[in-house]
């Protein structure tokens, strides 16, 4: 009985190559995380900065900007399993060359600095690759998922990234205390190697983009139809404004060593706090699917995340601050689930890669320019006091833009799904 009720409410779930595509997902998002992790942990140990982790949001950030838009255009011309099969093995390549730079030959004959800038120079190379990556698996999923699932199937694809992301962190802290950062990195060449497997399974898919156009008009038409869409437009700077003011992650070490004195577990815990608080929302999701006025859910959503990392800023107690980022989870999961599913609706099928292309620009904006931003202001202002004046602007952001766009605030997803 519960599992036939849990199918019903579920029938994404009935679709072989979805799940194919979820596992695939959650593995590329969880090494993605263990690796971050691991890397943001070991550059604070080498130099001791503030600034230094703000240094490595910045070196992903570039190349995932400033590739962005062509990656677009070339995923809509392309086939999408091949580009994600093809930006997998360049993250194992890259993955290599982190796991060498551990390795005691290496570092007992360089210098600290060499050891930092190779680290950016291979977190600026997948940067590139998450320019490709992103657009390619979002037009993955709106050729597998049928347009009536959309919103359960976005609920699951959610799900499975958070999990990566929460389990990750916490792999990568089981690492850094018992086994060591060269084995962590190890680990993660191992899982991507297996990765290979679900995404030869998913059958290929057609281009859906017949006419070859210039490079330039075809990147041009997918900015244009973002622009002229308020709701989509609105939603996306929404989330880039209130992740880049509000983001707290990148400040994790700093906390963990200066403010809360807890042990690398602790750190693992911390950093996983927040997909916890998202898997356990985006599990209730799947029983009780948002159906009623998300638009204004969507506003509610990123004010609790707002109100939740301000608490965690001035928290000095470590399990208030747990708490805090499990909320801050909490919300922005119900938050995601909405704007990945208005992202879904309104692109049409032959611009996927492009919007989503534009889409990585605000996504990339909010996360690691929000960690370069973060480690700035920490700097300038001090960890706490940057972490809770960045709270503070994402509530003038949100309240902002719900005075502002009212298409955003009324949306409804039963008018696009026919």
């Amino acid at each position: 009985m519960f599992l036939k009720k849990f199918i019903t409410k579920n029938p994404s779930l009935t679709i072989k190559e979805f799940k194919l595509f979820l596992l695939s997902r959650f593995g590329i998002i969880f090494c993605l995380n263990m690796q971050s992790t691991i890397l943001y942990y070991w550059v604070y140990q080498l130099t001791n900065n503030k600034l230094s982790l703000g240094l490595v949001g910045l070196a992903e950030v570039i190349p995932a900007i400033g590739f962005s838009l062509l990656a677009g255009h070339y995923v809509d011309e392309s086939e999408k399993r091949k580009v994600v099969l093809t930006c997998l093995s360049g993250y194992i390549i890259t993955g290599v060359v982190l796991f060498f730079l551990a390795t005691p030959y290496f570092t007992e004959n360089s210098t600290t600095n060499t050891i930092v800038y190779l680290i950016y120079g291979m977190v600026f190379i997948g940067g590139i690759l998450r320019a490709f990556y992103g657009p390619a698996m979002f037009s993955l999923f709106g050729l597998i998922v049928p347009r009536e699932l959309y919103t359960n199937g976005t609920s699951w694809s959610s799900m499975s990234w958070q999990l990566g992301a929460v389990i990750g962190p916490l792999v990568a802290g089981v690492f850094i205390a018992s086994l060591g950062i060269q084995k962590g990195l190890l680990f993660v060449i191992l899982i991507l190697l297996m990765l290979f497997l679900p995404l030869t399974l998913i059958n290929k898919k057609p281009i859906l983009k017949k006419e070859k156009e210039p490079i330039l008009h075809s990147i041009t038409e997918g900015v244009k139809f973002v622009v002229k869409t308020p709701e989509l437009l609105a939603a996306q700077l929404l989330d880039m404004f209130s992740v880049l003011f509000g983001g707290a992650i990148a400040l994790l070490p700093v906390y963990q060593k200066e403010i809360l004195h807890i042990n690398e577990m602790g750190f693992g815990a911390l950093r996983a706090a927040p997909g916890i608080g998202a898997i356990l929302t985006l599990g209730l999701l799947s029983f009780l699917p948002l159906k009623t006025q998300p638009g204004k859910k969507l506003f509610l959503c990123v004010t609790g995340f707002a109100l939740s990392i301000i608490v965690f800023g001035i928290s000095t107690n470590v399990y208030l601050s747990f708490f805090m980022l499990l909320l801050s989870g909490m919300f922005d999961a119900v938050s995601v689930v909405i704007r990945s599913t208005i992202l879904q609706l309104l692109t049409p099928d032959a611009m996927r890669g492009r919007v989503s292309a534009v889409n990585t620009i605000f996504v990339s904006s909010s996360n690691e320019l929000g960690d370069f931003e973060s480690g700035v202001m920490a700097n300038w202002l001090g960890t706490v006091r940057a972490v809770v004046v960045g709270g503070c602007l994402t509530l003038g952001v949100v309240a902002f833009t719900f005075v502002k766009v009212p298409k955003l605030r009324n949306f409804k997803f039963e008018k696009h799904q026919t």
